[in-house]
């Protein structure tokens, strides 16, 4: 083909290099003062303090250093998430007007110019009216059906870079006569180079001061995967981390890729272990295998034998960055994501146990006092609250992971594309209910006594204080894979009998109804996945997934009160000073992509 063919080819399809504000802005009118004020209410500031004062001299010095690292890959995600969005929140800063200090609050709180909770409208102006699909991850006029075109036709080995989680999809610039293809790869350690060199020195730094040989070593290997694109050895280096520094670093969750799910985001969490809530819930990982050997699934499609025994960490959280600091508050995550480390050493579950306190303080309880009756009211717990989150995460390891579709090896993420999130929160919230209510069962064989009371009690704990966070949960937005896997469970229970909503408005759980209900809803999440089923998913959330107006009066019944908390974090801005306002990121260079 040639060059000029090619460059007209392009432009009919679409993929011209031109940033999506510039091309679409949202016609809307942006929120004034006292609006933004009171969608930023919906964050209740929260001060996160951690006493650090039993570490020892070199992990003090070495956290000094992680947090400084972990403050770059906010600069990282920023760019990861728009285009637009360094260029945003540096014009943004000079704004000292109130309604400019009320925008950038905003911003900051998201991350960007999109309310991550409502359904990422624009509320700003001059942007596009909400987040790109594919965030920064891909061109952003590019559509899901161009990329599958390209990749198609492409060699295994580069379909497997176009389909990495650790590289961006960009414009291909050609190669001089030889083959043209419409888009390129390039490598994260390439296209963040300048931020992630920083980072990786810093972690270097870090590992010279701590005295924790499996701190030093994860730091240490992490920094290099950094620089190298690869991320296999630290994350199994990370696997096997055992220090009071718990440190989560580097590119996760890819939630921010709504075409595929392909493409991991920054984040970082600097943690002090609990020793004490550790050990004591570690228990809990030692009858996973049972658990799956017994899941409410045909047994072909359970796993025979799963790997390493599932770290459990339960820590209080210093300091969140990137994406994992906007928006909703993470409480807990399960990684890493990698299946070739998940086979082997099974997947770490870190519980952070001081957000989940104030995301139980500050919604949890106002929402069951709105919502409950007045005898169920008396059956919320922050232990059953704590315990099915510990659970959720313990489940995300469980069920299918590597399956067989139409004679392919696969897995459920790469066939349920960008509705895996959904169903995989969704399977996780269930699994984890009918796992918890298994290991009740057969507390005194599995020696539970102690640690998970089974008596009537307890069990209407559960799941009285699981309804009541369905609603917290919810509040997320429908764009949130949480709040539609949410909301789909709500309804599925709702239909089944197993919440019951009374007269005058207020809900209880039918406990004999709950149980045969989550069974058969687990049962139909776990076989979506094990089957690969795009269209089965994509049926059950276009049904399920949805508000319907029972829980629309519900939800606007809960204005006023407190959709998540905003951190504050003090401890780590004590330790590590920083300016008010975080410094802006650098623009990343523009550049063309390597030819796949």
């Amino acid at each position: 083909m040639k060059l000029a063919s090619y460059f007209l080819w392009v432009l009919l399809l679409g993929v011209l290099n031109i940033p999506a504000g510039a091309q679409k802005k949202s016609s809307a009118p942006a929120p004034g003062l006292a609006e933004l004020e009171k969608m930023a209410a919906r964050f209740a500031p929260t001060p996160i303090r951690v006493d650090t004062s039993k570490l020892s001299s070199g992990d003090r010095q070495a956290l000094v250093k992680l947090i400084e690292a972990s403050r770059i890959l906010n600069d990282i995600f920023l760019k990861q998430l728009w285009s637009g969005d360094v260029a945003l929140y540096e014009k943004l800063k000079k704004d000292s007007t109130p309604l400019g200090k009320a925008r950038l609050h905003y911003f900051w709180i998201n991350k960007g110019p999109w309310s991550d909770i409502d359904e990422y409208k624009a509320f700003l102006p001059g942007v596009p009216p909400r987040k790109p699909k594919g965030a920064n991850f891909y061109p952003e006029d590019m559509t899901k059906e161009q990329f599958e075109r390209w990749v198609a036709a492409l060699p295994e080995r580069e379909q497997e870079q176009a389909r990495s989680f650790f590289t961006l999809i960009r414009l291909s610039a050609g190669s001089g006569g030889q083959r043209h293809d419409p888009f390129g790869t390039v490598p994260y350690s390439e296209e963040y180079k300048g931020d992630l060199t920083r980072a990786a020195g810093l972690l270097r730094e870090a590992a010279a001061l701590t005295d924790n040989v499996s701190l030093k070593k994860f730091l240490t290997l992490r920094a290099d995967a950094f620089l190298s694109n690869d991320y296999y050895e630290s994350d199994m280096a990370w696997m096997d981390l055992d220090a009071p520094l718990d440190i989560t670093i580097g590119p996760y969750e890819t939630y921010n890729d709504e075409f595929f799910g392909y493409k991991a985001a920054f984040e970082a969490y600097v943690n002090l272990r609990d020793d004490e809530e550790t050990a004591k819930l570690s228990a809990f990982s030692q009858h996973l295998q049972e658990i799956e050997n017994n899941l409410p699934i045909d047994p072909q499609y359970r796993n025979p034998k799963l790997g390493a025994a599932a770290p459990i960490r339960v820590v209080d959280e210093i300091l969140a960055a990137g994406d994992g600091a906007h928006g909703v508050q993470t409480a807990a995550y399960n990684l890493p994501n990698d299946e070739r480390v998940v086979n082997q050493k099974g997947s770490k579950r870190v519980m952070l146990k001081n957000v989940q306190e104030a995301k139980f303080r500050s919604a949890l309880l106002p929402i069951a006092r709105h919502t409950l009756s007045k005898e169920a009211m008396v059956d919320v717990s922050f232990d059953s609250f704590f315990t099915h989150i510990v659970a959720h995460e313990l489940m995300h390891g469980l069920g299918p992971h590597q399956i067989n579709v139409a004679g392919r090896a696969t897995n459920p993420r790469i066939e349920l594309k960008d509705l895996y999130g959904a169903i995989e929160e969704a399977k996780a919230d269930v699994t984890g209910l009918f796992a918890l209510q298994y290991m009740m069962d057969h507390a005194a064989e599995m020696g539970l006594g102690k640690i998970l009371p089974s008596d009537d009690a307890a069990q209407r704990q559960l799941y009285t204080t699981y309804l009541a966070s369905t609603f917290r949960s919810v509040r997320f937005g429908l764009e949130d894979a949480h709040g539609k896997g949410t909301a789909m469970q709500f309804n599925f229970l709702m239909d089944k009998g197993a919440f019951v909503q009374h007269g005058d408005g207020t809900f209880t759980v039918d406990m004999a109804k709950i149980k045969p209900a989550v069974a058969e809803l687990d049962h139909d999440l776990l076989t979506l996945e094990a089957e690969g089923d795009y269209a089965g998913a994509k049926k059950m959330l276009d049904e399920l997934g949805v508000v319907r107006p029972n829980l629309r009066r519900v939800l606007d019944n809960l204005q006023g009160i407190p959709t998540d908390i905003e951190p504050l974090f003090v401890t780590a801005d004590e330790l590590a000073p920083t300016t008010k306002a975080e410094p802006a990121p650098k623009p990343a260079r523009k550049k063309k992509a390597r030819r796949s």
